[in-house]
């Protein structure tokens, strides 16, 4: 039985915008809800959603001539024509008023983002876009803070006024949509290749045994 009025808000990549906000090097050492490397790679994952499927990106900062640090150079250089509000105050970026002027400019009525701290910069910013009548997808992996009981509570948060909490994997399929679109296999396996792993080894694995597997005793389908 279908529920009453659901609505299943999908991500349409003609109607999307992507927000970087705040993985700055110094803010990256309050993450305690991943291990570093792991986070590393969900950050440089999410900030590649924009160039796989040729999104608008918009990256900003914090206080980065501080503590805070800037944002990892793997970042900046991959999308070097990106707008980069470089707040000098603002913790929540919906106050800065480059930085809301970059994403009205860019027409889109959908935003994924992710940033450091889950239960600041990603949720002040998520509650601020829904209030402004954005639909809102907050990836999950991407953003990071300093507990597991933290980050439950700021998605909980998130979730309770309507932002779509979501997986990379998630964002990643949404946008494709089919494997035979364009962007679909040929764009988004060397991505899963690159940072996820096991999809990434699944995907070799298929080949390498087309190419020159055998089956073995005892296999079976």
């Amino acid at each position: 039985m279908a529920t009453k009025g659901f609505r299943f808000a999908r991500i349409d990549k003609n109607d999307v915008v992507l927000l970087v906000v705040d993985h700055q090097t110094g803010l990256f050492q309050l993450v305690r809800d991943f291990n570093p490397d792991e986070y590393r790679n969900n950050i440089l994952a999410h900030a590649a959603i924009g160039t796989v499927f040729d999104i608008p990106t918009i990256l900003t900062t914090s206080a980065e001539t501080g503590p805070n640090g800037p944002l990892p150079k793997e970042i900046v250089e991959m999308h070097p024509n990106a707008p980069f509000i470089k707040r000098n105050g603002e913790v929540n970026a919906w106050d800065n008023k480059d930085f809301r002027d970059a994403v009205r400019a860019t027409g889109k009525k959908q935003v994924i983002l992710a940033g450091i701290v889950t239960d600041v910069c990603t949720a002040f910013l998520a509650l601020s876009l829904v209030e402004e009548g954005y639909t809102v997808f907050a990836n999950a992996e991407a953003s990071g803070t300093q507990s597991k009981r933290i980050s439950d509570d700021a998605n909980d948060r998130m979730r309770a006024a309507g932002v779509q909490v979501v997986s990379m994997f998630s964002i990643m399929c949404d946008l494709m949509r089919d494997w035979r679109n364009s962007p679909g296999s040929l764009e988004l396996m060397p991505y899963f290749d690159k940072y996820m792993a096991s999809y990434g080894y699944l995907a070799r694995s298929h080949a390498a045994a087309i190419d020159r597997g055998t089956v073995q005793p005892g296999e079976s389908e």
